[in-house]
């Protein structure tokens, strides 16, 4: 034998291990599992969001299905809340039809009247109609007392107006401003509301509040209020007056007549302050009706009315932090029908307007 052969040493067989075996077949048996998972995960994922085959329905579908979107949903959010409803066939469905109309971007959270078994094209057309938005639509013009802001709330969203009553007591609670002291009249901000139809008085009244406090605050009110001399209260009284009494033209002519009759201490002598006692809108009160016995009556009562008459909008809300420059301390609406109306210093001249408006009103009815 060579030197190197009888240097060679033999390796013994080597042994499996058991234990390592069952440990790879365990692995392996996991990985196995995790892949079938995944795949029936996925098979799933696709009929339900995709659609197994991107199936769609045609034609606009038939009965009514109402659907919520929830702020922050995607298209494809939506897409699967219509499928689950039964709107649309598959989610993909809706989301190829979105992907092809580029107003689809535009649907908003809310409330839509839909249908069983619509196309995808065909749902999303019906999500960008407004008549299929499920709301409740008010308009609150400007110059309305609150009982009438209250009749108005109350017709559109079948909520009783005690339930409206109810949160107005608890308006501070919803938003009022802390210097309206609790008292509501004047900060239900004139504006289109749609409320969503479970929306409830304290929601609707507490958006009221919210809107007032962006036209406040987009006018500096607070600040600029206490440049006139007068509260931000009573400047929201102010601003009640000039929307009741004023056209909108001369908003800022009205405004300047209640600061300079308030500085001579002068009785305002509005026919609105009035009327806001009676529950009237008059623009030609009788004598007995002037007598009333009210803090209100600004006949009868120097000063500012103890709240504001109304809920002012903005442009009168303005015109009260910014009256004209001006000696006017009487005005007349010398034709009613178009609001012409006309400034003086002279009384004199105010009974010559006034005369004018006596003739119109006997002339018109």
């Amino acid at each position: 034998m060579s030197e190197l052969g009888l240097n060679m040493e033999v390796e013994p067989p080597r042994r499996s291990d058991p234990e390592k075996k069952g440990r790879g077949a365990v692995v392996f048996a996991v990985v196995i599992f995790a892949a079938v998972l995944a795949g029936v995960l996925a098979l799933f994922l696709k009929d339900r969001v995709f659609g197994a085959s991107a199936e769609d329905f045609s034609g606009t579908g038939s009965g009514e299905v109402v659907v919520e979107v929830v702020p922050g949903q995607t298209l494809s959010d939506i897409g699967v809340t219509l499928a689950d409803a039964g709107v649309v066939a598959s989610a993909q469905s809706f989301i190829n039809a979105a992907a092809a109309n580029d107003q689809a971007q535009t649907i908003a959270p809310g409330y839509y009247t839909l249908a069983e078994g619509m196309s995808g094209r065909a749902a999303v057309d019906a999500m960008l109609d407004p008549a299929n938005r499920v709301v409740s639509r008010v308009v609150i013009p400007e110059g309305l007392r609150m009982d009438q802001v209250v009749k108005r709330l109350s017709a559109a969203t079948d909520i009783p107006p005690a339930r409206f009553a109810a949160a107005l007591r608890n308006a501070d609670e919803l938003g009022l401003p802390k210097f309206a002291d609790g008292n509501p009249e004047g900060f239900l901000f004139p504006a289109t509301y749609e409320f969503p139809p479970d929306a409830s008085a304290r929601e609707i009244v507490a958006a009221m509040l919210t809107r007032y406090n962006e036209a406040a605050d987009s006018l500096k009110f607070v600040q600029r209020a206490k440049k006139t001399g007068y509260s931000p209260y009573e400047v929201m009284v102010i601003a009640s007056l000039v929307q009741a009494e004023g056209h909108p033209d001369d908003y800022g002519k009205v405004s300047r007549v209640v600061y300079n009759r308030l500085a001579a201490g002068m009785p305002l002598q509005f026919d609105a302050t009035v009327n806001y006692v009676l529950k009237k809108s008059e623009i030609n009160l009788s004598r007995n009706q002037i007598r009333t016995k009210s803090p209100y009556n600004t006949y009868e009562n120097t000063g500012l009315p103890p709240t504001p008459i109304n809920q002012p909008g903005e442009a009168a809300m303005e015109a009260a932090l910014e009256p004209e420059k001006g000696d006017w301390v009487y005005f007349v609406a010398v034709n009613p029908d178009t609001g012409r109306t006309k400034f003086t210093s002279d009384y004199d001249e105010f009974l010559t307007f006034k005369k004018e408006f006596e003739d119109y009103i006997a002339e018109n009815g």
